[in-house]
């Protein structure tokens, strides 16, 4: 899947693209230089654009494949669009941060997630 990311972009709609590829996995904004371990109120709300968090025009296509791990999908979203995101794996009626297994690919996160959420 080619994401694409420009400034005039909102959140949520990349978070909402991102969720219909990967059901049990969510992505969590921030702005970069501050931790993702915040409390779940300072992530960035789905109706800011992505100009609002890195007003330098990055645009380009994020390349989001199941294949991929956590770690990789995080850092290209920094290292080329200026943002800082955070995969959230289901688990039952909880969202629970992939930190720890932030070198599982993105399919095995989403795997997980279902088998954990559909019993």
């Amino acid at each position: 899947m080619f994401m694409h990311i420009a400034p005039e972009r909102l959140i949520g709609d990349i978070q909402r693209e991102f969720n219909t590829v990967f059901p049990f996995l969510k992505l969590e904004f921030y702005r970069p230089g501050e931790s993702a371990f915040l409390p779940a109120k300072r992530f960035l709300p789905p109706k800011y654009a992505i100009q609002n968090v890195d007003p330098t025009d990055h645009e380009g296509y994020a390349v989001v494949n199941e294949s991929m791990t956590v770690a990789e999908l995080e850092h290209q979203f920094l290292n080329l669009f200026g943002v800082g995101v955070q995969v959230y794996r289901k688990s039952g009626n909880l969202w629970l941060e992939t930190t720890m297994t932030d070198n599982w690919t993105l399919q095995k996160q989403n795997e997980h997630g279902r088998e954990i959420s559909i019993k």
